[in-house]
């Protein structure tokens, strides 16, 4: 009888653990589900004053980086987030908007990387390919590590020329990288996130090339002396990062 009663104990206690467990998977799926590109978007939009402090997002797509890296955000959630903002103007990206498949050089290397970037405007990605490169990081994200790639730029702040359009202080401190309001790597500063990042084949490169905007008009574009570039960003980002 007591060793009868001990099962008996022991499978309602292990079917409690299991509901307990199904209810916790069924919350975290529902709050999966319950996230979209509007939430992202709205998130961002809340926090805008936060990122931007003096209202000036011009080519500070690494304050929002910097932003969201330093909350304690899943993996899933970091990389939605990095889909709602312009790594190369600053802007918000409304939900609807579809990324550009685009290839950076590869920091260090001979290599490309070929992926996805949410863009607020075609310009800005002919000038992501031209002067941002990609890098490889990895982060821990609630404790667990996980590697994305990142777009970085080369340290500014020792230009004379850095554009007057962009709060300096965001991103220099002196002529040091300011490492309180943007995020680094190797002496890079981090302005955005490929998604589904690849080393670029032949076939990406051609389909790259033979796209209307992102080889058709990014070739006019990234071939039009500076001072005469009046779309997109105009010359700020492209003074900022070359």
């Amino acid at each position: 009888m007591i060793i009868f009663l001990i099962k008996n104990n022991l499978i309602k206690f292990f079917i409690l653990i299991l509901i307990i467990v199904l209810n916790s998977n069924l919350s975290t799926s529902s709050d999966i589900l319950n996230k979209d590109d509007h939430y992202y978007y709205e998130k961002l939009t809340e926090n805008w004053d936060n990122i931007f402090p003096d209202g000036n997002r011009n080519a500070a797509g690494s304050k929002f980086f910097k932003y969201l890296i330093d909350q304690d955000l899943s993996y899933v959630d970091f990389m939605e987030f990095n889909k709602r903002y312009c790594p190369v103007s600053g802007s918000l990206i409304r939900p609807g908007i579809e990324p550009s498949f685009i290839s950076l050089s590869e920091k260090g290397s001979n290599f490309k990387t070929c992926g996805d970037v949410y863009f607020c405007c075609w310009p800005c990605a002919c000038d992501s390919m031209k002067y941002a490169q990609s890098m490889n990081i990895s982060h821990l994200f609630q404790g667990i590590e996980r590697e994305f790639t990142a777009m970085v730029i080369n340290n500014p702040c020792k230009k004379n020329d850095f554009p007057l359009e962009v709060n300096r202080e965001y991103f220099c401190d002196g002529e040091e990288i300011n490492k309180n309001e943007v995020y680094t790597f190797d002496d890079n500063i981090v302005i955005g996130v490929i998604h589904n990042p690849s080393s670029c084949e032949k076939n990406d490169i051609s389909n790259i090339n033979n796209h209307p905007i992102v080889g058709g008009q990014c070739r006019v574009r990234n071939s039009t002396p500076e001072e005469e570039l009046i779309s997109g960003m105009g010359d700020i980002f492209i003074k900022l990062s070359k």
